[in-house]
């Protein structure tokens, strides 16, 4: 009988981004793009937290009026998050902590689908603009 190795994915609380401080630090230094219908702002920083890659989702009341539409964006953007951090976890930063804001700019509710594309999008351009900055050093 053949053994398949199975990867866990799991999203723990240490990956979630806490603190009004290590907040504004992302949105006043972090370099941004649109991967729509996500905002993504990252900000790669010396401070060594447990956790190698860390998020923040957002989903304005401004654009999303109901918070039962809110929260459900929100749990399918951490969703994502956790099924495709993998394309993100074999970047090398060293001792430095990745810092990641997610902040969902349609006016309406996404499904699913979009919500995905859209993450992997992300997180495969967070890898070369990473690698991008480290080979420009």
């Amino acid at each position: 009988m053949v053994k398949i190795e199975e990867q866990r994915f799991t999203f723990k609380k240490e990956e979630r981004i806490t603190g009004t401080k290590r907040v504004e630090a992302i949105f006043a230094a972090g370099k941004s793009f649109i991967s729509y219908p996500l905002r993504v702002v990252y900000l790669i920083h010396e401070q060594s937290a447990s956790a190698k890659c860390s998020i923040l989702v957002s989903v304005p009341k401004k654009r999303i009026k109901k918070a039962v539409h809110r929260n459900r964006i929100k749990r399918l953007i951490r969703e994502t998050y956790r099924l495709n951090n993998k394309l993100i976890s074999n970047i090398d930063i060293s001792d430095k902590t990745l810092d990641i804001a997610l902040v969902y700019v349609k006016d309406t509710v996404s499904n699913y689908a979009d919500i995905e594309k859209a993450m992997q999008k992300a997180l495969t351009q967070i890898a070369i603009r990473i690698k991008k900055t480290e080979e420009s050093e």
